[in-house]
């Protein structure tokens, strides 16, 4: 009987999900930020000044808050540039001074003079498909407005820099207070597993894994842990900023990293990518997080000593 009541509640948050997630908003987000009108987002560019207004009118649109500022941007400078992670609020019901954080990075790594012909690296994959995830999860979540915590929607600047934006909003935050770190990024193309499924950093660093498991019992999507452990890329993509001061954050993929031939190329076009994976992706993320957004889980911290 249990499982039967877990599947109909499964359905149900399937259904929900299925009139906001959906492929044409995947498309559309997807489509511009990784457009050559964006020139490559390289942070302190026009291109990334873009895309982050592109970001805060679908926050003002969808009606989230802004976080310990006047507007959606997180100003800093770093290198000689400024810089900017945009960050919407919204506040949970009944544990508002409990966060999730829901993250990707917006940037990638611009263009390159040097090259004849294309020379536009688009990042549709790396990581338009994270950002799209971060504002159709936003547009979800505002949407169904159950949530007991509050949600912070974060897109992170320079990542590949270093993870400088991560980094920097560490610094200004209570780890305390973040319950557990949900990063995306690279989702646009079949995992190694197959259909439906995707991949996380870190998997046994915490029992968030496990919570998402639980959760996504029942559904035709799977989560496994990361394949590709030598890569070293729980330490590598802007979870780790948080995961350092024991927050349990991990990353999302789908990137069959040991066979992509677009990764920081010029290729990694928007058309390389599948509509289809994306949109599941992002549903299944929603779905097998619903219990940590709930505030019914409470993933273990994370001891980093390496």
């Amino acid at each position: 009987m249990r499982a039967l009541f877990l599947f109909s509640l499964l359905l149900i948050y399937y259904n929900l999900q299925s009139q906001v997630i959906n492929e044409d908003l995947v498309n559309k987000h997807i489509s511009y930020l990784s457009s050559d009108e964006l020139e490559g987002r390289k942070s302190g560019t026009n291109g990334i000044e873009l895309a982050a207004q592109y970001i805060e009118k679908e926050f003002e649109s969808i009606g989230l808050k802004t976080f310990n500022s006047d507007n959606y941007r997180q100003n800093f400078e770093s290198r000689g540039l400024n810089l900017f992670n945009v960050i919407g609020l919204l506040e949970g019901k009944e544990k508002p001074y409990e966060y999730i954080v829901i993250s990707a990075h917006y940037d990638h790594i611009g263009i390159n003079n040097d090259i004849e012909g294309d020379n536009i690296f688009n990042g549709a994959n790396d990581n338009a498909s994270g950002t799209t995830a971060v504002l159709s999860l936003a547009k979800h979540y505002k949407e169904l407005d159950s949530n007991s915590r509050s949600i912070l929607f974060v897109l992170f600047t320079a990542e590949e820099m270093g993870l400088i934006g991560s980094r920097y909003f560490v610094e200004k935050i209570n780890p305390e207070s973040i319950i557990a770190g949900i990063n995306i990024e690279m989702i646009g193309k079949e995992s190694p597993f197959g259909e439906k499924t995707a991949w996380l950093t870190g998997f046994d660093r915490s029992n968030f894994g496990k919570i998402v498991q639980k959760n996504l019992e029942g559904s035709e999507y799977k989560l496994y842990p990361d394949p590709f452990i030598g890569y070293r890329l729980f330490y590598r993509s802007d979870n780790a900023a948080l995961a350092r001061l024991g927050i349990p954050a991990h990353t999302f993929s789908t990137s069959p990293m040991d066979k992509d031939l677009d990764y920081h190329k010029v290729t990694d076009e928007v058309s390389t990518l599948d509509m289809y994976t994306i949109t599941e992706t992002i549903k299944a993320i929603a779905a097998g997080t619903s219990s940590l957004i709930s505030g019914e889980d409470t993933p273990t911290r994370i001891s980093i000593d390496d």
